[in-house]
């Protein structure tokens, strides 16, 4: 007990001298203004390309997530909601009205992310949950509009603040390489061997390289070993610029095989909060001179009077964002809950940083039938969703169940209620296609919950691993 006591103690202690350490603000607002641009960066992107119209006006189903089908598209005024994160994305930049804009960043964005389940990515979810945390940190400390406004600066801000966003960062990161420790990624090179090999259109290196059997192992350990290893290498300042090279070769080397879109800009951008802070006040100072920002309320480099900001209610705040990274933690290991192969009945698998694992090919149509009359008819899905829609709906079993949903109450009266079956086959990562989906259950009959699916058919192969 004696001991029990001491060691609590010494652990409480700690944690107490940690929150009372401080570090320089100009990481916190190195890392506003690079995140407010990169988010201003991947609208106008969004925009551009008329992904708008393509996948929220044009479609007349949307898929949403559990709990949270209330959200939708809003017709010609979800361009509005585009506005309003692009707006408050520009207000980051510059740290005008900070608060204010992260909070309205972070709910425009998240409703954004959540109209559609299609569109769900990984990148999406890592800038909700950052956008979330960013919320509680102090990022308009110094170099910002507010401090104009407040004719307040701060060159000291609590050393955790700046240490939450490295901790999501490697979390991000380790999570996406134990994801890699399976039989598929390691043992069968899967999926990478099928997608590097449909890569021969590439100059130089797409017909030959790209080809070989043993550049697909190179590149599936090599990824593997990467996601695991460069939090570590990253936090060590003797390999951090070796760490941030293999940071930048790595995520732009995907770039040119995957469409994987602004992942690659967010994490090479985000490595860099693991600098010192004196590269990240040279960055400013550089930045400043460029603007000419000579207002005495910014943050003055050559000032030797040390200002600390202190945050309000920072023991409700970090019990916030502990939570938050209890949560963080836990959520990628809730697939336990559910029997059988993850990648197959994927329950559990989003908002887990598995970043591509699978390679999932499905061919679903849906039977109604009359109960009574026992008459029936196939039904193809396209004539009710976009051919991105249709492509993504065939292999997830939560998708197939939503949508015969939609079925069962489009071609049911109130005097007559039909059944909906799903004729669903699937292919995983370069296996054969086999049945996925039930065909005697009926479908319209199942509800939506986090119970386990048992109406999905078993992969009949094993996957080791994590």
């Amino acid at each position: 007990m004696w001991m029990q006591t001491e060691i609590k103690n010494s652990i409480s202690d700690n944690i107490k001298s940690y929150t009372k350490e401080h570090t320089q603000s100009s990481t916190l607002a190195f890392f506003r203004i690079g995140f407010g641009l990169l988010m201003c960066y991947s609208i106008i992107r969004f925009w551009s390309k008329g992904w708008i119209q393509e996948l929220y006006l044009l479609p007349d189903f949307h898929f949403s997530y559990y709990g949270f089908e209330w959200i939708k598209p809003i017709g010609e005024y979800t361009y509005l909601i585009f506005i309003v994160c692009f707006i408050s994305s520009l207000l980051i930049t510059i740290g005008y009205k900070y608060k204010i804009a992260i909070i309205t960043f972070f709910l425009s964005f998240t409703y954004i992310e959540l109209m559609d389940k299609t569109t769900y990515l990984n990148h999406y979810y890592f800038i909700s949950s950052l956008s979330f945390l960013l919320i509680f940190l102090p990022l308009n400390a110094t170099f910002s509009y507010d401090n104009i406004i407040n004719r307040k600066k701060y060159s000291k801000v609590p050393k955790w603040t700046a240490d939450s966003i490295k901790l999501l960062i490697c979390i991000v990161y380790i999570y996406a390489g134990l994801a890699k420790l399976n039989s598929d990624w390691l043992l069968n090179a899967m999926p990478l061997k099928i997608w590097l090999t449909s890569k021969y259109d590439l100059p130089i290196i797409g017909e030959f390289l790209l080809q070989k059997n043993w550049v697909h192992y190179l590149m599936s350990w090599g990824g593997m070993l990467y996601d695991l290893s460069i939090p570590f290498l990253l936090i060590y300042s003797r390999t951090r610029l070796l760490a941030f090279t293999l940071v930048v070769f790595f995520h732009l080397f995907t770039l040119v095989l995957f469409p994987i879109g602004v992942f690659p800009h967010i994490m090479i951008f985000s490595s860099m909060i693991f600098f010192s802070s004196n590269f990240h006040s040279k960055i400013l100072e550089y930045i400043r001179r460029i603007i000419m920002m000579s207002h005495k309320s910014f943050y003055n480099y050559s000032s030797k009077k040390i200002e600390y900001y202190k945050i309000e209610k920072q023991k409700n705040i970090i019990t916030i964002l502990s939570l938050f990274f209890i949560l963080q933690l836990t959520i990628p290991f809730r697939y336990n809950l559910y029997p059988g192969e993850l990648f197959w009945h994927e329950q559990g698998y989003r908002f887990s940083w598995r970043v591509m694992l699978i390679e999932k090919v499905g061919y679903t149509n849906f039977k109604i039938k009359d109960p009574e009359s026992g008459s029936s008819f196939i039904v193809d899905p396209s004539k009710y969703l976009s051919q991105f829609q249709v492509k993504q709906m065939s292999f997830q079993p939560d998708f197939i169940l939503e949508f015969a949903h939609y079925l069962g109450k489009e071609f049911s009266t109130k005097d007559k209620k039909i059944e909906v079956y799903a004729d669903s086959f699937v292919a995983l990562n370069g296996r054969s296609s086999q049945r996925f989906i039930d065909p005697n259950v009926d479908l319209y009959k199942e509800k939506e919950s986090f119970k386990n699916k048992t109406w999905v058919l078993p992969l009949k192969d094993e996957i080791k691993g994590i």
